[in-house]
C-alpha cells in the first residue's frame, strides 16, 4: 500500500498550480518561436520554412518521448520526474539562447520535446491524484488552461520581451522561470508512487479504441498548425513589428475565453462543441488571407481563431479519455503523443508551402484541413447516434 503526504486545502491548490505553471512554462516555450520567426530566421540567415523547423523539431521528438518516457519510468515517483523533466527544460531555454549555430538551436528544441512527451503525459491527468474526487473536474479544467494562458500572457510576453532585447532574451527567461517551477514542484506536490503501471499492451488496447479521436486530431491540430506557425510572417506586411505581440495576445485573450467555453460545454455535447471550435477556425483561416489585410480586420479574425482553438485541447482530450476510460495515463499518452506528432507535421508541411508558394496558402491549405474536422466529428455524431 501506498502512503501519500497528508494534503490540506493549501496544497490542494499549490500542487494544482505548480502543474499548471509548469504546462504554462512548456507551452510558451514551444510555441515562442512563432512571435520570433522573423528575427531568428534573420540572425541565422534563414527562409521562413527553415526557421519552421524549430516548431516541428519539439513535436516530433514529444510524439515518440511520450510513450516511451512513461512506459519507461512507469514504477518512478510521478513527483521527482516532473522535477526531472522542468529540469531539462531549463537546460533547453538557457541553450536556445546561447546557441551560436542554428543546429545547437535545434539540440534545445529537441531537449523541449523530451520535456513536452513526458510532462503532458503525466502531469495532465494528475488532478485526481492532487485534490478530492469532487474538485477533480475543476482541477483538470485550471490544468489545462495552461494551454491558452500560454498563448495569452507567455507567446506575446514573449515576443515582446525579444523586441525589447533580443530574442535570446526570451528564452533565457524561460530557463529561469523553468528552475522556478522545479522547486515549486518539489515543494507543493506530494510523492506519487505510481498507481497503475501503463505497459506497452495497455497503449495498444487504448490506441484500437481511439480511431475517431486520433482522426479529428489529425485534421484539427495539422491545420491549425500549418497556418498558425507562419503567422507573423504573413501579418508582417501590414500590421507594424510592434503591434505583432498585441495581436497575439488578443488571439490569446479569445483563446482563454474559448478553452473556458468549451470546458462547460464538452461534458453535455461533446461533438457539438468540437464541430463549433473546427468551425470557427475554419472561417477565420479561410478568410484571413481575403479579407484579413488590415489590421483591424486581422484583429477580428484571430478573435474568431482564438475562440475556436482555445477548446481544440480540451476536446480532443475529452475525446481520448472517452474511448480508454479504462486507464487515464494511456489515454493522456496517446492524445499527448497525437498531439505533439501532427503539430511538428503541421508545421513542417506549413513551412514547404510558405517556401515554395505563399504564407497565403498555407493559410488557405490549413483552413481547409480544419473545415474537414467538421465533416469527420459529425459523421463520428450519427455513427454513435446510430449504434
Amino acid at each position: 500500500m501506498t502512503i501519500e503526504l497528508t494534503r490540506t486545502p493549501t496544497t490542494h491548490r499549490l500542487g494544482v498550480a505548480a502543474v499548471t505553471l509548469g504546462i504554462f512554462t512548456i507551452v510558451t516555450t514551444e510555441i515562442l518561436p512563432v512571435g520570433l520567426l522573423t528575427p531568428i530566421g534573420a540572425d541565422f540567415g534563414l527562409s521562413p520554412g527553415r526557421t519552421g523547423l524549430l516548431m516541428t523539431m519539439p513535436g516530433l521528438v514529444a510524439a515518440i518521448a511520450a510513450p516511451v518516457i512513461t512506459v519507461t519510468t512507469a514504477r518512478l515517483d510521478r513527483r521527482l520526474m516532473l522535477c526531472a523533466l522542468m529540469g531539462v527544460l531549463a537546460v533547453a531555454g538557457f541553450l536556445a539562447a546561447a546557441a551560436p549555430s542554428y543546429e545547437l538551436e535545434l539540440l534545445a528544441r529537441f531537449l523541449v520535446g523530451l520535456t513536452i512527451g513526458g510532462f503532458w503525459s503525466i502531469g495532465a491527468g494528475l488532478a485526481g491524484r492532487l485534490v478530492p474526487a469532487r474538485w477533480t473536474a475543476r482541477a483538470t479544467a485550471v490544468i489545462f488552461s495552461a494551454v491558452p494562458l500560454g498563448t495569452v500572457l507567455g507567446v506575446p510576453g514573449g515576443t515582446l520581451l525579444g523586441e525589447l532585447l533580443g530574442w535570446r532574451a526570451s528564452f533565457a527567461a524561460l530557463g529561469g522561470l523553468s528552475l522556478l517551477v522545479l522547486v515549486a514542484l518539489f515543494a507543493t506536490v506530494p510523492p506519487l508512487p505510481p498507481l497503475e503501471v501503463t505497459r506497452l499492451s495497455v497503449l495498444r488496447s487504448a490506441l484500437r479504441s481511439s480511431n475517431r479521436a486520433l482522426l479529428a486530431t489529425c485534421l484539427v491540430v495539422i491545420g491549425h498548425f500549418a497556418a498558425y506557425t507562419y503567422l507573423t510572417p504573413f501579418l508582417r506586411p501590414f500590421v507594424p513589428p510592434e503591434l505583432i505581440g498585441l495581436l497575439l495576445l488578443v488571439y490569446g485573450g479569445a483563446g482563454l475565453v474559448g478553452n473556458l467555453v468549451a470546458g462547460t460545454a464538452v461534458a453535455r455535447h461533446p461533438r457539438l462543441t468540437f464541430a463549433t471550435c473546427a468551425g470557427l477556425m475554419a472561417t477565420a483561416m479561410l478568410l484571413l488571407p481575403l479579407a484579413g489585410q488590415t489590421t483591424p480586420a486581422a484583429v477580428a479574425l484571430l478573435v474568431v481563431w482564438g475562440l475556436g482553438y482555445g477548446g481544440v485541447p480540451v476536446c480532443t482530450m475529452s475525446m481520448f479519455a472517452a474511448a480508454a476510460p479504462q486507464s487515464r495515463e494511456a489515454a493522456t499518452v496517446l492524445f499527448t503523443s497525437s498531439f505533439q506528432a501532427v503539430l511538428s507535421m503541421g508545421a513542417l508541411l506549413g513551412g514547404l508551402m510558405v517556401d515554395a508558394l505563399s504564407v497565403s496558402t498555407a493559410m488557405v491549405a490549413g483552413g481547409i484541413c480544419v473545415a474537414l474536422t467538421v465533416g469527420v466529428v459529425t459523421w463520428s455524431r450519427t455513427q454513435v447516434a446510430g449504434t
